[in-house]
């Protein structure tokens, strides 16, 4: 495989991992008080990881109020025009609660298989390496 293609697969993968736990971390982020989009932009930004566009976080935050997980009202704003802020509804804190279960899951199982993963590899270098200086 050549450098352009494994750079091309290794964007398409974390391009994927990142749409599969944007939802979630847009759900946490909503938890403890209503945001406009702008900050919860600016949020995800604090995680180079997670940093999104526009064009990415405002189709996830309208199919998540058409799913019924979120519920959105326009405010008031004394520093410009009036904004839109998301807040969870109450299937959404449900299904918040239900995909951190999974998440934390996960997490930890794939942490640690790459613990085991690596200790085997170490364990195997010792062996090849005749073993353990006494």
């Amino acid at each position: 495989m050549n450098d352009q293609n494994d750079q091309a697969e290794q964007s398409d993968w974390i391009a994927q991992t990142r749409r599969g736990v944007l939802e979630l971390c847009l759900l946490m982020l909503l938890r403890s008080q209503p945001r406009y989009g702008y900050e919860l932009l600016s949020a995800l930004g604090r995680w180079p990881a997670l940093e999104v566009p526009e064009g990415t976080l405002y189709p996830l935050l309208r199919r998540l109020a058409r799913s019924g997980l979120l519920q959105s009202s326009w405010q008031e704003s004394a520093a410009g025009p009036p904004r839109k802020y998301y807040s969870l509804t109450k299937d959404g804190r449900r299904q918040l609660d239900r995909k951190s279960i999974q998440w934390e899951a996960i997490a930890l199982s794939v942490a640690d298989l790459k613990r085991s993963e690596d200790s085997s590899k170490v364990n195997r270098e010792i062996k090849s390496a005749g073993g353990l200086a006494k």
